[in-house]
């Protein structure tokens, strides 16, 4: 599992993780880019709260993922078993004779 040294927004972390570097840079980038458009509100947020923010929108992001994820899977499910139940056999009985 390799170590990563970044620095996001002015703060060194150092991780370690399966992920490849392009996921983790493509999640850097997210992380900068939504901590900018909140923080171009033009509000006096601290740091912590605009990070906390951030967290809570990817948070709630992640949320929405997991359940389109499982309406996506009973919908699949559902649609398996109409497939399934259209289904004839070839030979029956009547005609393997």
């Amino acid at each position: 599992m390799p170590n990563y040294t970044l620095s996001i927004l002015d703060l060194e972390v150092t991780f370690r993780t399966d992920a490849g570097p392009e996921r983790v840079e493509r999640a850097k980038a997210l992380l900068e880019d939504r901590y900018r458009k909140l923080n171009s509100d033009g509000r006096n947020l601290s740091k912590e709260k605009l990070l906390t923010y951030v967290a809570l929108g990817l948070a709630d992001d992640l949320i929405l993922s997991y359940q389109q994820h499982g309406e996506l899977e009973a919908k699949m499910s559902r649609l398996l078993t109409t497939i399934n139940s259209l289904k004839t056999p070839l030979l029956t009985d009547e005609t393997a004779d």
